[in-house]
């Protein structure tokens, strides 16, 4: 499983199997592809997608629990794991 990223025009942080399928899922589930998905869309190891997570999160005690966030990620089936605040 990998973990993909996108900042433009919403960030999300996506749970796929390929980028492809992280594509769609953003599509479905954020935002239509104005163009630019393909060169927004950016793989991140999961180290820096625990750190998106707990940034974007808010959850400050985040860094002592890494460990426990990791495997969340990991254990997550594939989907938006972390959607832009603006669109709740």
């Amino acid at each position: 499983m990998k973990f993909f990223e996108v900042s433009d025009p919403y960030y999300a942080l996506i749970k796929a199997n390929t980028k492809e399928d992280a594509m769609k899922t953003y599509i479905e589930g954020v935002a239509d592809d104005e163009g630019n998905l393909n060169k927004e869309i950016q793989e991140v190891s999961l180290d820096y997608a625990v750190k998106a997570y707990i940034n974007r999160t808010g959850f400050e005690q985040g860094s002592f629990f890494k460990g426990e966030i990791s495997n969340n990620l990991k254990d997550r089936e594939v989907g938006v794991v972390v959607l832009d605040g603006h669109l709740l």
